[in-house]
């Protein structure tokens, strides 16, 4: 079975992750290659292992986080598409079922606001896993004096973490922003839709979700 510590060590994927965050890099854009594939695709494993899904949907989950963003080697514009096509060719030269091939790409073509939709668990977790992706390791402008309100709001959170409770039917994502550096009130003004997104796919996985920042519930 293909696993996503197979793709983290086959080279094309490796240049696909990294030709596609050098291409978001020179458009001003925060990390977007290995660090970004890596977490997705723990979270959305753990979201679903923790929701006693089958170990293998989970696995499916991690690989489809782990490739979602290729796609932006190409053009940032229709990246879910792109990321879905190449993330095919790549299951397929692996030998990948294609029932499992389907089920990935399905997830990888949903993951981005404003039209992506959680059409089964895998894209579900896919979906609350990229879109909690905020933190200040994802800067790649290294001059805060330019920051724009992406840099900043990433800059300034010290501490993210998608907490699941199995028991509860709760998915929470743990913020700890630094205030100094930019406020709550900005966050929602650049994440509101990233959030309903985050909402509507734990309702589809049968929970509720919450937000915290710096201790106090939001959402």
């Amino acid at each position: 079975m293909v696993t996503v510590n197979e793709l983290a060590r086959d080279p094309e994927v490796v240049t696909y992750l990294r030709s596609a965050n050098a291409m978001m890099k020179a458009l001003g854009y925060t990390e977007h290659g290995e660090r970004h594939a890596n977490l997705v695709a723990n979270i959305a494993h753990n979201i679903l292992e923790r929701l006693d899904y089958p170990v293998r949907q989970a696995d499916l989950a991690a690989i489809a986080g782990y490739l979602h963003d290729a796609g932006n080697l190409i053009h940032r514009d229709g990246h879910p598409l792109a990321s879905a096509l190449l993330g095919r060719e790549v299951l397929m030269r692996l030998k990948m079922p294609l029932e499992e091939v389907t089920l990935i790409m399905g997830a990888i073509g949903n993951h981005e606001e404003p039209n992506g939709v959680a059409v089964d668990p895998i894209a579900a977790a896919v979906i609350i896993a990229d879109k909690a992706d905020v933190h200040s390791s994802r800067v790649q402008n290294y001059d805060p004096k330019t920051f724009d309100i992406h840099d900043r709001v990433n800059y300034a959170v010290q501490r993210s973490f998608v907490r699941v409770d199995g028991d509860n039917k709760t998915i929470t994502l743990e913020l700890d922003i630094d205030t100094t550096l930019s406020s709550a009130q900005e966050y929602f003004e650049i994440f509101l839709t990233r959030m309903v997104m985050c909402r509507r796919a734990a309702q589809f996985l049968g929970c509720q979700f919450a937000l915290t920042i710096n201790g106090n519930r939001l959402m």
